[in-house]
């Protein structure tokens, strides 16, 4: 071998061990507090109504579970007790004559949800709650990723049924594993009719995992559903409700006492999480611009460029401890898994690959270790809709970054 063949591996082998260093320090990096996406500590006066901003209450009863009750609007069975908390109320009665499934109702309740006011992709969602006790009893802090259930996905964060005053679930429902199906795992403790405490889940790219008290107990990723599609890429809503009666927990019965309540503390996201946490916020390049998603569309393969920033979510990026960059619940990635110089980088569902893999160096340099190259702004523009791609690492200005 010549000495300048040797000259240029070893050149090479010292980049590449240099690039895995730094790749090293900023995956090990300390990440940055989470930030707070969806804050409700239910503060104000004793009655009043929660906050409509932020909830809205559903009405009607639920064939589908064959439960008892009809849920109400207004403050009837929801209500802020003046002390820092919500109060969702199970009556045994029918004050409005409501018709349910089954004939006349027999029992009212609540149930709130955030649709069209808050949604969400990966973060930690927390709540502090108290439980009803008795036959019957259904609570649930639970997310719907749309209105097409099952195939847009749901994830109970915590639901317990009456029978089982020490146990709580958490479960995944989706295309082929919903229902009776749903895969999920039971944690055991305390009567949790007793006291309070906190339910989460921690949900990033390909991996949600459940905590009661702070206790893990539960991870699921793709490799749990058999085959069935993992369909928690995508923003989903929240949902707070106490049901009465249904298949699961079976009917109320005479050692039910009523009223009966679910007594919520808060409800806190944040938008990170264990899996992928990281540091939330704009990427800004040449001539100042920002990088963003075009059109703000979550729709895979939609480009990524460069544009006038304008501080909305199609440029709001997460740089997460796990190697990826992601916006609006998806991650940037490489087309293709493409190594070339000019390889264009789009908005993809999250999937750990080395497509989807980056390094913030300390020179400012975002590199895809897949390819060994950097982020750059085609034909070093600065202009509105300039797209991004991959190219060899030149220290150009086309290739520095500013990140959160």
């Amino acid at each position: 071998m010549s000495t300048s063949k040797l000259r240029k591996r070893w050149a090479a082998l010292f980049a590449a061990c240099s690039l895995l260093l730094l790749g090293q320090q900023a995956l090990t990096a300390p990440a940055a507090e989470a930030a707070a996406t969806f804050t409700d500590d239910f503060n104000g006066p004793a009655g009043s109504a929660v906050d409509g901003s932020k909830w809205q209450l559903e009405t009607g009863d639920n064939v589908n579970n064959h439960e008892r009750q009809y849920y109400t609007s207004g403050t009837n069975n929801a209500q802020l007790d003046g002390q820092g908390h919500l109060v969702i109320t199970a009556k045994k009665e029918n004050p409005g004559n409501y018709n349910c499934w089954y004939g006349r109702c027999e029992y009212t309740s609540a149930r709130l949800n955030t649709a069209g006011r808050f949604s969400q992709a990966y973060g930690h969602f927390e709540t502090r709650m108290k439980l009803p006790r008795g036959q019957g009893m259904w609570p649930a802090f639970w997310m719907l990723g749309g209105g097409n259930w099952p195939t847009d996905g749901e994830i109970d964060v915590m639901e317990n049924v009456g029978f089982e005053p020490n146990t709580v679930h958490g479960t995944i429902h989706g295309p082929g594993y919903s229902g009776s199906g749903g895969i999920g795992a039971a944690y055991t403790g305390p009567n949790f009719s007793d006291d309070f405490h906190t339910y989460a889940v921690d949900w990033a790219p390909n991996q949600i995992k459940w905590y009661v008290d702070g206790n893990l107990y539960q991870t699921r990723t793709p490799a749990d559903l058999n085959g069935n599609r993992w369909v928690y890429d995508h923003s989903f809503f929240l949902i707070l409700n106490l049901a009465v009666g249904g298949y699961w927990p079976g009917d109320p019965n005479s050692s039910t006492q009523f009223p009966q309540q679910l007594v919520v503390d808060y409800v806190h996201v944040t938008n990170t999480s264990g899996g992928g946490s990281g540091r939330t916020g704009t990427i800004t390049g040449i001539g100042g611009k920002c990088v963003d998603v075009a059109g703000a569309s979550s729709a895979n393969g939609t480009p990524i460029q460069i544009t006038d920033c304008n501080g909305n979510a199609a440029q709001s990026w997460t740089i997460g401890t796990d190697g990826t960059i992601r916006a609006l619940g998806k991650c940037m990635d490489v087309a293709a898994a493409g190594t070339a110089d000019g390889t264009p980088v789009q908005l993809y569902d999250c999937n750990g690959t080395g497509a989807q893999q980056w390094v913030v160096t300390g020179a400012r340099d975002i590199v895809n270790p897949n390819a060994n190259k950097c982020l750059d702004a085609t034909g070093n523009s600065s202009a509105n809709g300039t797209r991004l791609q991959i190219w060899t690492c030149t220290g150009g200005a086309n290739q520095k970054w500013t990140t959160p």
